[in-house]
């Protein structure tokens, strides 16, 4: 079985959030299983793009508009991931150092999914399936039925996996002329609300469509920033996966890393050490227990709480416990957390940014993770966590409620069902309560650590379902 997956980030390629994970971890395990799974995505101006040996295997032209755009499409040589990777390179186009953020981002978008679709019709290559994540490459299933230059793949069955639905790269009419030539009695699949929605299209004209967790599936009936009827009216084509976690990248016992490797035995003494180390570069005492935020400066990740939270924690005894807030992204945000850095408060530290391998460590060197995300589709970071034997303390929300259950329903993490700060801080203090409970707390490290949050299950899922659809 042949199958690409699109996306237009992929760790260690490029990556901004946990779509990058995904595309990184998914295919490889899926090729392990005996799936022939490749990844295409855009090229970048990055580290591992410069460091890794890459081929030309196709060059080619075509119009976007009136714009004649040149394409190259590069292929690893090392198979370094695991899978094929192939990368779209466009000058002007698909050339620059980040993922997102740029004024012509979504001619961006469609200039990447023609070019995929002209080298698939020049070399006529024709896959069993194409895997098409999230609204960046949503226009593909139409393009593919009902396009007049490349619908010979309109019998290829189309997967579309909703990591985020909250962004759906809506784009004026006026750039159809962007796309190739089209049916135009199929405008209608095109249109939501008078825009050209991709990710619409994508739920419209895909084979069938899967979120990142049965919970967030549930969620988007109800409230998917406008696409909450299109998601319950094709109900009937949609899985819930929820995502796994990558265990040759993310292992306390092999992870290099990490001040020292541990394991299940011995991860309070383990986490220990790491957090000693941790101590001697940042503002953390490491005989205290220490919560950790690691994430976008977002209002859908709760980072607009954490002011409150950390003050709330602080402002009658500085000392019960260390706080450590990895992250960056909306400025205002980000100032009044400077803030609390410039008040002096004690044991409390930020690195602002985003740094792999300071993550990596604090998982390992952390007793608490915190996630008060208003919208969270899976969470992965829950899922590192309990793999460092960390206990997460979360929303009860998409992916998180799926996969972390409360102490007190006989689970292994701590959940708060509202974002109000006293029941936040509420939960801190039952997971500060349990701490204290060395013998108890540490089982639980052994419990969470031992919990199977692989790719192995998830990948068969994915692969039952691309066979049920071939």
């Amino acid at each position: 079985m042949k199958v690409f997956h699109l996306s237009v980030e992929c760790y260690p390629v490029a990556k901004v959030g946990g779509l990058a994970d995904v595309v990184g971890a998914l295919p490889k395990y899926q090729t392990k299983l005996g799936v022939d799974a490749g990844v295409i995505m855009p090229w970048y101006d990055r580290p591992f793009v410069r460091d890794h040996k890459f081929s030309v295997i196709h060059e080619g032209t075509f119009y976007q508009g009136s714009e004649l755009l040149n394409y190259s499409v590069y292929h690893e040589e090392n198979n370094t991931l695991g899978f094929d990777l192939y990368l779209i390179k466009i000058p002007g186009k698909l050339d620059r150092q980040e993922v997102y953020c740029y004024p012509d981002e979504g001619e961006q978008f469609i200039a990447f999914q023609h070019a995929i679709l002209h080298w698939f019709k020049q070399e006529m290559i024709i896959p069993d399936l194409v895997h098409c994540h999230d609204h960046h490459v949503g226009l593909m299933p139409f393009l593919m039925k009902y396009s007049n230059e490349y619908n010979f793949l309109a019998d290829v069955k189309t997967v579309a996996t909703v990591h985020n639905g909250q962004y759906q790269g809506w784009t004026h009419w006026s750039k159809a002329i962007l796309l190739p030539g089209f049916d135009s009695w199929k405008w209608g699949l095109l249109d939501w609300d008078g825009v050209i929605n991709p990710l619409a299209v994508l739920i419209k004209c895909c084979d069938a469509y899967t979120t990142v967790s049965e919970g967030y599936l549930e969620e988007l009936y109800v409230e998917a920033n406008g696409l909450q009827q299109l998601f319950y009216d094709e109900r009937n084509k949609s899985w819930g996966i929820v995502n796994g976690i990558d265990w040759e990248i993310w292992d306390p016992q092999t992870d290099y890393t990490l001040a020292g490797n541990y394991g299940p035995a011995n991860a309070f003494e383990g986490k220990l050490k790491n957090k000693r180390a941790l101590a001697q570069q940042y503002k953390i005492d490491p005989d205290l227990p220490l919560l950790v935020f690691i994430g976008r400066f977002a209002t859908e990740k709760g980072a607009d709480l954490l002011p409150d939270i950390v003050s709330s924690l602080t402002a009658n005894d500085p000392n019960r416990l260390s706080i450590f807030i990895l992250g960056a992204g909306d400025p205002a945000i980000q100032s009044a957390i400077k803030a609390l850095i410039d008040h002096g408060i004690e044991n409390f530290d930020v690195f602002f940014g985003y740094d792999e391998k300071l993550a990596h460590w604090l998982y390992a060197s952390a007793d608490f993770l915190l996630m008060p995300s208003r919208v969270e589709p899976c969470g992965l970071n829950q899922l590192y966590a309990m793999k460092y034997g960390t206990l997460p303390i979360v929303h009860q929300v998409g992916g998180l409620k799926d996969t972390v259950i409360d102490l007190q329903k006989d689970g292994y993490g701590v959940g708060f069902e509202t974002l109000d700060i006293t029941d936040i801080r509420s939960a801190i203090g039952r997971s500060l309560q349990f701490y204290e409970n060395k013998t108890e707390f540490e089982g639980n490290q052994h419990r969470i650590m031992n919990l199977d949050f692989s790719w192995d299950k998830s990948a068969a899922k994915y692969i039952s379902l691309y066979n049920q659809l071939i």
